[in-house]
């Protein structure tokens, strides 16, 4: 996993850094949109309403519309400028009930790693919230959007999720529901009775997506078929050698000849015994001489 983010929490005058990590991932299956009659792939481009051509990403501004149509464009610096955008801590607000928070609040989870060489403060604000059995309720930022949040305990780690602002939760009436009558008791006991006979421990490892497990099932099905749906991927090219490299050998080239050493590659052909046979030329051809001149004077 990859930390998404660094702080530190505020617990009293205890401080706790933390690294912050998603908690969860997303394994369903992606497809990509592609033109029906040939395959190919569909692509959308950003442009510019006024002159129509396509904007590169680090060439757009946010802009803001009020409700009577009046527009603030507003640009990375101003963002910066926000004090939300620089901070960094994790104040824990007060600790409250768990119950007494609507699930319908709870946004994203993410896991909080120690960030300290001696996780002691860690380790006793994970303790003392599972010996009190409340969560913390802190307040944070997080990519330039205030949050608040509830800090709890699972396996021993830190979690912290997010929860939603209560302005940020519909409120809803159904008029189908106006008037209607309550339950009869027989209604409810037999309704009870019910819930009995289902009832059991939440294990979440007794249920699966079967969409995905049958989606999957039919791709890797067709690929292995050949079916005329599949287009095969090309084959990959032979990896040439990085750059990189290439320089590095180089430079290791030259500093050996720089030292007066050569590579295997760079040396002559059997250097010792060519010298050898050098040095041995000289002495033959002098034996040689020595004894045609004994067997001259012999002769006279």
């Amino acid at each position: 996993m990859r930390s998404i983010w660094k702080g530190s929490i505020a617990f009293g005058l205890v401080n706790v850094p933390v690294k912050v990590y998603t908690a969860t991932e997303d394994h369903d299956i992606k497809f990509h949109q592609v033109h029906a009659a040939d395959g190919g792939r569909i692509r959308y481009e950003r442009l510019c309403t006024i002159d129509g051509q396509p904007v590169q990403y680090a060439d757009i501004d946010k802009a803001y519309e009020s409700p009577e149509g009046d527009r603030v464009i507003l640009t990375d610096e101003d963002f910066a400028k926000l004090p939300a955008a620089e901070k960094h801590e994790i104040p824990v607000l007060q600790f409250v009930p768990s119950e007494q928070i609507d699930p319908i609040l709870y946004d994203k989870s993410y896991y909080l790693e120690p960030d300290s060489n001696t996780p002691k403060a860690y380790v006793l604000l994970a303790k003392t919230l599972e010996e009190v059995d409340r969560v913390a309720l802190v307040h944070f930022t997080l990519r330039q959007k205030t949050r608040l949040g509830a800090l709890r305990v699972r396996d021993g780690v830190l979690v912290l999720q997010t929860l939603l602002w209560p302005d940020e939760v519909r409120a809803v009436a159904f008029d189908k529901l106006d008037g209607v009558g309550a339950p009869k008791a027989q209604e409810l006991k037999m309704a009870e009775t019910l819930v009995d006979t289902l009832s059991d421990d939440f294990d979440p490892s007794l249920y699966v997506d079967e969409y995905q497990i049958e989606l999957k099932k039919m791709l890797d099905e067709a690929i292995a078929s050949g079916s005329s749906k599949v287009t095969r991927a090309p084959e990959a090219a032979a990896p040439e050698m990085d750059a990189e490299v290439v320089d590095l050998v180089a430079a290791l080239q030259r500093s050996l000849e720089a030292s007066g050493r050569k590579t295997k590659s760079s040396e002559p052909a059997k250097p010792a015994k060519a010298a050898k046979a050098a040095a041995k030329a000289p002495a033959k051809k002098a034996a040689k001489k020595t004894a045609t001149k004994s067997a001259t004077r012999k002769g006279a």
